[in-house]
């Protein structure tokens, strides 16, 4: 089971789980709700990566996913796209990293949830050491 405890006060928001503490709102050092929305995005689709590298015998490199998003200024605000810039540190096979990456946006539940009210890209780029 999932869960998240959000405690709302005057003087500042958290959301809390077992391992750790988020502040929430507008201020320095505050996450907004729409940052925790694409940092969930890319959190699941490293995760969803990762395990497609693993089963495909392929090393997981170090890389950098830099979400940005643009909200709809009709309401309800859904996101109208998301775009996901991939930056991968070291030596990978990069037509075997591209087709990993592709399964990812495929098999990412987050990814697949907001692809129905948004469009998707990702850019890939890699980065020898």
């Amino acid at each position: 089971m999932l869960q998240v405890k959000t405690t709302y006060t005057p003087n500042g928001s958290t959301l809390d789980n077992d391992r750790a503490t988020v502040k929430i709102g507008m201020q320095e050092g505050e996450f907004h709700a729409y940052e925790f929305f694409l940092g969930a995005l890319s959190a699941c689709f490293q995760a969803t990566l990762a395990d497609i590298l693993i089963k495909r015998k392929l090393e997981i490199p170090t890389m950098e996913i830099i979400v940005t998003g643009e909200k709809r200024k009709e309401t309800p605000t859904t996101l109208e796209w998301t775009k996901m810039d991939i930056t991968v540190f070291g030596e990978v096979d990069e037509e075997k990293f591209l087709r990993s990456v592709d399964l990812a946006a495929k098999y990412c539940s987050i990814h697949t949830t907001i692809s129905k009210v948004a469009t998707m890209t990702h850019e890939v780029k890699f980065r020898r050491s």
